[in-house]
């Protein structure tokens, strides 16, 4: 059972469970938090309109930052610094650089105190808090919550994975996904994440027919083939072919069941992070490789909570150099 406070992430998977009918006990267990905590979260957190994610999380932060604000005048100015460029230059969040202050032992501080800082910041006109990642009000919903079955031959259900997937105890289980552009009918970007070691691959298809997104994901995650087990998507049509990666890669394929974005919660937040970069409305197909590739290289050298704070980057080189193999991406 968790006992740290609620984050942003958990906000929005409790904003959708909800929405799918789940009772607090069901969410207290989704979420590995007491139903006294989800209870307590929906009754403290709520506005006039109810209770809402997004609302929620500006009132626990404000709560807690005015908890601490007698600690503002503590920190450095070293130590700012050191948050100011990496919220600016790595867009990393208050969280990831407090606890990566905490691991390469520098004089660290609460990341409420951070938040409590960009506050302060933008009440005297300032642009730090553009940094942040923001997230939209809404979760768009798609369907009307009946399965409309597309037919994508010799599909397996998520409930045939093996159960070491869902433990994350080894490198090689990846979730995957499109995000799309500006428009249809035009480029698509496909994002793929390892759920032990949350590094991630981003590739830009033509356009998002099963072809051209199999094919890119092919060409993308072929050196990383020794490192592929399996593979979770989503339903979508795009990924009808793919028996053509399982045999390029020599891993099995599994697809979520519709409408659970929860069971593939790392890929949904991985292109949260994108969509930092790559806002919606994007045309993708101005988007080049150095573009990918400088965003690839920011999200896999931010440092994870669920990593002690290192970087999926650290976490994979050295699973490599356990086995004694190059790091070829």
């Amino acid at each position: 059972m968790c006992y740290t406070h609620m984050t942003e992430d958990e906000r929005y998977e409790l904003d959708e469970l909800l929405r799918d009918g789940f009772s607090q006990r069901a969410i207290g267990a989704q979420l590995k938090r007491s139903p006294s905590t989800i209870s307590r979260e929906l009754r403290r957190n709520k506005g006039e309109r109810g209770w809402r994610p997004r609302q929620a999380q500006r009132k626990s932060v404000a709560r807690l930052t005015a908890r601490g604000s007698h600690n503002v005048k503590r920190v450095s100015l070293q130590t700012w610094e050191y948050a100011k460029n990496r919220l600016i230059n790595d867009q990393w969040s208050p969280e990831q650089i407090s606890g990566r202050l905490n691991h390469e032992g520098l004089l660290s501080i609460s990341h409420e105190t951070i938040y409590q800082r960009i506050l302060k910041d933008k009440q005297a006109g300032s642009d730090l808090y553009r940094h942040l990642r923001s997230k939209k009000k809404k979760k768009k919903r798609y369907g009307s919550g009946e399965y409309k079955r597309e037919i994508i031959p010799g599909r397996v259900d998520i409930s045939k994975r093996p159960a070491i997937v869902e433990t994350r105890k080894r490198i090689g289980d990846w979730e995957g996904d499109t995000i799309i552009g500006s428009h249809t009918g035009g480029a698509v970007l496909a994002s793929m994440v390892d759920r032990k070691s949350r590094f991630t691959m981003l590739v830009k298809a033509a356009n998002k027919s099963t072809k051209a997104v199999i094919d890119g994901i092919s060409q993308c995650m072929l050196p990383l083939s020794h490192w592929v087990s399996t593979v979770t998507f989503d339903n979508g049509r795009e990924f009808c072919m793919h028996q053509s990666l399982a045999d390029t890669l020599d891993a099995k394929i599994y697809f979520a069941t519709p409408y659970h974005s929860w069971e593939r919660g790392l890929n949904e937040n991985t292109n949260g992070l994108v969509r930092q970069y790559f806002p919606k409305k994007t045309p993708f197909d101005n988007i080049s490789q150095d573009d990918l590739r400088r965003v690839v290289e920011k999200i896999n050298n931010r440092p994870r909570k669920c990593l002690g704070y290192k970087t999926p980057f650290e976490v994979l080189s050295a699973a490599c150099k356990r086995k004694g193999v190059a790091l070829c991406i």
